[in-house]
């Protein structure tokens, strides 16, 4: 779809008047009272709300529209305190809309709503609140999305680190489609979308503790979209995974050992964009563990393997799409790597992470 920008955005979804707020957050916008809700009425109803409707505890969603589209719910919930809070080529606002989301599609799920939830410190810039807040009102656009309630907490300095999110999605599962990590099969194929650990690479350069001239930019956007692109041509879609914490290497250790199977992934087919891998070289890291925020593992069978690869590559977010491995059956829960030595190493899962607070 057409990308939406800030202006564009704000210019067909202009603020209500409200009371000039305050240049900073202070504990009495979580009191309860009128500074509440006058930051709330401000800040996110005038960005989020779609149509004039009395502001109640809950959103009340029509159950025949849900239906229609399927006979189960997915849902799920997800926090984000990523530092910092903008990156290049994202932020933590549109990372609570897209990882929310994409936790929904892989599912087989069509997200549909989504709720916002905030822990802000005493002393945040309004200004900054009100940018999160608009990078999530367009992210929710272009992921075809509402968000449809929420709460907003403020605690003393110090107690977070300025803003924690919280969201929470609804979708509707497809009828027959219902990829599971317990699904693999020998001889299937893993698939992924395009080059890993870009995501992880970013945040750790803008956090500017290392001396590094490099543009990496984040992965960050929905794969909903995508999704819909894979299961139109490959209904038995095995699995499906966004692998943001712990990287490609945790999610394919999660299904291995789910399903009771081997997988055995080649070195020279998993794409790695120049400076993410001379980042790991230079650092020590490896990017399957790195995170990602648009980086989707799809296993398919064998003979699915053409015609989803042309679909996936038929779509922006999937261009880069490709086989990086399969599935075997010599040791159930082993997950290998073919190096381009001709060696074979095991891909285990790291016992923390390499980098903290990434998503």
């Amino acid at each position: 779809m057409p990308s939406v920008t800030r202006d564009m955005f704000q210019r067909s979804h202009p603020a209500r008047p409200s009371p000039r707020l305050e240049s900073t957050v202070t504990l009495a916008h979580g009191s309860g009272g009128r500074a509440m809700h006058d930051l709330i009425d401000s800040i996110f109803v005038a960005r989020f709300q779609q149509s004039p409707v009395p502001l109640e505890d809950q959103a009340r969603l029509d159950l025949a529209a849900l239906t229609s589209l399927g006979d189960r719910l997915a849902f799920t919930t997800d926090s984000y305190v990523v530092d910092p809070l903008f990156f290049p080529g994202s932020n933590i606002g549109e990372l609570a809309v897209n990882g929310t989301v994409n936790d929904l599609c892989v599912s087989g799920a069509i997200p549909l709503y989504l709720t916002c939830s905030v822990i802000l410190e005493e002393g945040l810039s309004t200004d900054l609140l009100a940018q999160i807040v608009d990078h999530m009102a367009i992210a929710a656009v272009q992921a075809r999305v509402q968000i449809v309630t929420g709460d907003t907490k403020v605690v003393p300095r110090g107690s977070v680190d300025k803003i924690f999110i919280n969201t929470a999605g609804i979708g509707v599962m497809r009828a027959g489609i219902n990829p599971c990590a317990t699904a693999l099969q020998p001889g299937d194929r893993i698939l992924i979308n395009g080059a890993i650990g870009n995501h992880g690479a970013a945040i750790l350069v803008a956090r500017g503790e290392l001396a590094l001239d490099t543009d990496i930019q984040s992965d960050c956007q929905p794969l909903n979209s995508l999704v819909d692109a894979i299961v139109a041509v490959c209904p038995d879609v095995r699995a499906m995974r966004d692998a943001t914490r712990g990287g490609v290497a945790t999610v394919l250790n999660e299904f291995a050992t789910a399903s009771q199977v081997s997988i055995q992934l080649q070195e020279e087919a998993i794409p790695i964009d120049e400076p993410v891998a001379g980042l790991c070289e230079l650092l020590g890291l490896d990017p399957l563990y790195l995170a990602n925020e648009g980086k989707l593992v799809v296993v398919v069978p064998a003979h699915r393997v053409d015609e989803t690869l042309a679909a996936m590559r038929s779509h922006p977010a999937g261009q880069g799409s490709c086989c990086i491995g399969q599935v075997g059956d010599r040791s159930p829960g082993l997950v290998s790597l073919q190096t381009v030595f001709g060696t074979e190493r095991v891909v285990d899962v790291l016992v923390g992470d390499q980098l903290p607070r990434i998503c």
